[in-house]
């Protein structure tokens, strides 16, 4: 069966645009095409200090994969555009990051993988590109909605459309 798949885009270091546009391209080779898609959203570094501006998009796939095969196929295109994991544990700029936001109602937690995103209810550059299409979807940990979250997200950084 097709599973709901949210996952969140991110980048901000050389033309990540293109990018996005080529992570899309990637990663609809193995998972389908997107369903729907957010538009670009531009925000300030989180969690660390950068010049350059950080680029958001969430896209939502429907895929029949399961989460392990989602999680490699994602880590493959992400080393493909250019992502190098480096040893340190601090927030960096990075070409590209893809995460896994939601799949389904699925609760998940293992060393690799933790589904939903654990941080996603404090990210307001997560929240703002949900809220386009996915404002009623539910947290099945915290129960509560994509809305809810983005009304009481304790991040209050500047998060706004790319024009």
């Amino acid at each position: 069966t097709m599973a709901q798949i949210l996952i969140l885009l991110g980048g901000n270091m050389g033309n990540v645009k293109n990018t996005f546009h080529q992570a899309i391209t990637l990663l609809s080779q193995k998972l389908n095409s997107p369903v729907r898609s957010s538009s670009i959203y531009v925000s300030e570094a989180w969690g660390f200090e950068s010049k350059d501006r950080f680029f958001n998009q969430v896209l939502e796939f429907g895929s029949s994969l399961q989460p392990h095969a989602i999680l490699s196929v994602i880590q493959n295109v992400e080393k493909e555009l250019g992502r190098v994991r480096s040893q340190c544990s601090t927030y960096q700029s990075r070409p590209i990051d893809i995460d896994i936001l939601f799949i389904d109602e699925m609760q998940l937690s293992d060393p690799v993988l933790t589904i939903p995103h654990p941080l996603l209810h404090l990210r307001r550059f997560t929240l703002k590109p949900l809220m386009e299409h996915w404002a009623d979807k539910l947290h099945p940990v915290l129960n509560q909605s994509v809305l809810k979250l983005y009304e009481q997200c304790p991040d209050h950084s500047m998060v706004e459309k790319d024009e």
